[in-house]
């Protein structure tokens, strides 16, 4: 790795705030109460029970879609059309936006009428950020009653992926990073189920005729869409897509990830698939969930 910048100073290293102003951690509110039974402790509340104590009865069941793709490749303007569609027949929906340094994401989301949370990495690979926090993440759109919750990830490291092998994947990739760009993206393409290809109007039939090939050499079993993330174009039958495809789930508690994360500092580092809390050590930040 280069040399430490010295922007990495300013940035906070213990946890991300997903609500600003509030200081307390979901792992404080969890608090898991516990009292000494015969020897052992009585865990009495999840962060799943704290949130649904806040915000009233949890949802058993939401669907769950994980976004990944390289930087400005038009993601969260693909996700938020597509939303829209979803929401136009009675869904209810919602996003969480992983980033690193610095995004508005969440309150564009919030300006179209969708739920919506963020959260920066910092120094952290924000799939690593991803991975660390996805089980407090489908507490609070369950929490919500969602219908779907949607999860945005930067994806600025191409060796990792946030994919969750239960879970339906989408990958979005524009046409002008070039015909050779799939290639290069590694496991959040090759392990997608959904690729969505943007800004194929700024480019040649000729050349978004290749740069589909070349995403298919990479994921033959991918369902590829085109879609204009600034007319909407597309939008629609990439929703009903969604809308087929995805699946229900209580939790991702257990549940593996498609892909092993490089090695670093963290479990997922180390190669751990599993998520949850119980599985996690070393260098982690968590998010804050609370409004």
């Amino acid at each position: 790795m280069g040399q430490a910048r010295p922007y990495l100073a300013r940035i906070p290293t213990r946890r991300a705030m997903l609500c600003p102003g509030s200081a307390t951690t979901l792992r404080q509110l969890t608090a898991v109460k516990a009292e000494l039974l015969g020897g052992r402790r009585v865990l009495h509340e999840t962060g799943a029970q704290v949130l649904g104590n806040l915000f009233g009865p949890i949802k058993q069941v939401m669907r769950l879609i994980t976004v990944s793709g390289p930087p400005s490749t038009g993601k969260t303007a693909v996700t938020s059309k597509a939303l829209l569609a979803l929401a136009a027949s009675d869904w209810k929906v919602g996003v969480i936006k992983i980033d690193c340094l610095s995004t508005d994401d969440d309150t564009r989301y919030e300006a179209l009428g969708i739920p919506s949370r963020s959260g920066l990495s910092g120094p952290l690979c924000p799939d690593h950020f991803f991975a660390s926090n996805i089980e407090e993440m489908v507490d609070w759109g369950r929490a919500r009653n969602l219908d779907l919750l949607v999860t945005e990830s930067a994806g600025l490291c191409n060796r990792c992926s946030p994919h969750v092998r239960e879970v339906l994947a989408v990958c979005v990739v524009d046409c002008l990073g070039g015909i050779n760009t799939p290639k290069k993206l590694g496991p959040m393409l090759k392990l997608a189920d959904i690729v969505v290809v943007t800004k194929g109007d700024l480019v040649s039939q000729a050349e978004r005729e290749v740069f589909a090939f070349h995403v298919q050499t990479v994921n033959p079993k991918a369902t590829l869409l085109g879609v204009n993330g600034l007319t909407g174009q597309g939008t629609f039958e990439l929703a009903e897509v969604l809308r087929e495809h995805a699946k229900d789930l209580d939790s991702v508690q257990g549940q593996r990830l498609r892909f092993p994360m490089p090695a670093a500092l963290c479990s997922y580092c180390l190669g751990e698939t599993r998520l949850g809390n119980d599985y996690q050590i070393g260098n982690l930040r968590k998010l804050e969930l609370l409004p």
